[in-house]
């Protein structure tokens, strides 16, 4: 068996590194700081992750956990990320591959070698040669600006270095975006800021935590996965409106789009805030000017401080762009895994579930796994860039346009996905690929 190479000791790497110590395959895990975890390890010496101090995970704990190692059942249902951290170390250590992890490694370039298999460079000089590549470096940790004009006066910072409220005292405070960390950010400052402006430039739909008493995500179960798509939108719709009303009722943008048809928004605070008259709703921003910002309806906020929290890109800064890019963050892998034409290849991780991306990142590693040790195969290249069209236009159909968009897959479906290609074998591909077919005309589901 070829040694193999995983990049990134985060959530999905040290996933991939568990698969693999227990399959016996031999194989290296380089990570550019001192400890795993990755974006949950807050102040990560790797400066890659983007955790602030009060972050509590958005997935309930369950269903992040890896399905070999449970959370401790006396964890709360969402926990602080200093508790997912300590449950990395745990899940490492239980394993006991923590020796397979080389620290304070940065791999700094991946080339293809003309005989076959990878040629892996680190930062400490040395060039090794694997016979395959698992990609784990992660998709939240090269920040996406926003290209306002004008300047502000006061400080600018993205999501990714925003760490406490500390410095935002007294402040006229204004947060950009709709996501989740925008949600947290706005709630937080918000306690002890002068005003905290929340600047939404398109409409969602904001899910609390809990709806029924459970876990919002905990809704979506196998079974109901496989009910239609309408079915389930109008049922949690219902829901959605009996306890909070319309996102108009609090001053947000009516969404341009269906429950469902984006990521979505998840926080138990922001609409309380909103109706305290901490935060302060307001259109996309037109443009910078010194100490106020003024906004596409023609309305000017002071304005002290900017958190931006637009998004990230998705870069690999170890591969040459000409051999593998992601322009707009679209990378064509089959299955979220797989770059055709680049065999031996593999992306571990790199996707957005309605969902926990944990248990995702342990079944592709199983399926990789599958594939090195002869256990499964893939179509052929051919075969696979079809099946890319096919999942691009069923998901461009599904979702709203946006580079948030690009690597969304639905939990359970694609659960079902790679439990299928794990199951292709010498001799069915044909059949195999014909199931997949008839998979992918389907419609997804919403978390």
């Amino acid at each position: 068996m070829e040694r193999v190479c995983v990049i990134g000791a985060g959530s999905s790497g040290i996933a991939s590194c568990q698969v693999l110590n227990a399959r016996g395959i031999p194989f290296d895990c380089f990570e550019k700081g001192s400890e795993v975890g990755g974006n949950w390890r807050y102040m990560n010496d790797n400066g890659m992750s983007s955790a602030y101090w009060s972050l509590f995970i958005n997935t309930s704990r369950d269903l992040m956990a890896y399905s070999t190692f449970p959370m401790p059942s006396e964890y709360p249902d969402f926990p602080h990320h200093t508790q997912i951290a300590h449950y990395f170390d745990a899940y490492v250590d239980h394993f006991g591959f923590r020796e397979h992890i080389r620290f304070r490694t940065e791999v700094t370039r991946v080339e293809q070698h003309a005989g076959g298999g990878w040629d892996v460079t680190t930062s400490d000089g040395e060039t090794r040669r694997y016979g395959a590549v698992m990609v784990a470096n992660g998709h939240h940790w090269d920040a996406r600006w926003p290209g306002f004009p004008g300047e502000l006066d006061g400080p600018v910072v993205h999501s990714h270095d925003y760490k406490a409220a500390e410095g935002y005292e007294d402040r006229n405070v204004l947060v950009v975006g709709f996501g989740n960390s925008a949600m947290d950010i706005a709630c937080e400052t918000s306690r002890v800021s002068k005003m905290t402006y929340l600047s939404v430039r398109r409409g969602a739909h904001v899910l609390p935590k809990y709806l029924k008493g459970r876990p919002v995500d905990e809704l979506n179960t196998p079974f109901t996965s496989r009910l239609p798509l309408g079915f389930q939108r109008a049922v949690y719709s219902r829901m959605l409106r009996k306890l909070q009303g319309r996102m108009t009722d609090y001053g947000l943008p009516e969404p341009d789009h269906k429950l469902a048809e984006a990521h979505p928004t998840i926080s138990a605070e922001v609409l309380n805030r909103i109706v305290h008259g901490r935060v302060k709703p307001k259109p996309d921003v037109e443009r910078l000017e010194g100490d106020r910002v003024r906004f596409v309806d023609g309305s000017v906020e002071p304005i002290d401080r900017i958190v931006y929290c637009t998004g990230y890109r998705i870069t690999f800064p170890f591969f040459d762009p000409d051999l593998l890019d992601a322009p707009e963050n679209h990378v064509d892998l089959f299955r979220r895994v797989v770059p055709p034409r680049l065999p031996g290849l593999y992306f571990i991780g790199l996707l957005q579930p309605l969902g926990a991306i944990m248990p995702l990142a342990e079944a592709q590693s199983e399926w990789v796994a599958d594939l090195l040790q002869g256990r499964a195969l893939l179509p052929s290249a051919d075969r696979m860039r079809a099946a890319i069209r096919r999942e691009d236009e069923r998901m461009s159909k599904r979702y709203v346009t946006s580079a948030r968009h690009t690597i969304q897959v639905d939990f359970y479906d694609y659960l079902r996905t790679l439990a299928r290609e794990r199951r292709r074998r010498r001799g069915h591909p044909v059949a195999a690929l014909a199931a997949d077919r008839s998979h992918e005309l389907r419609v997804g589901t919403p978390a």
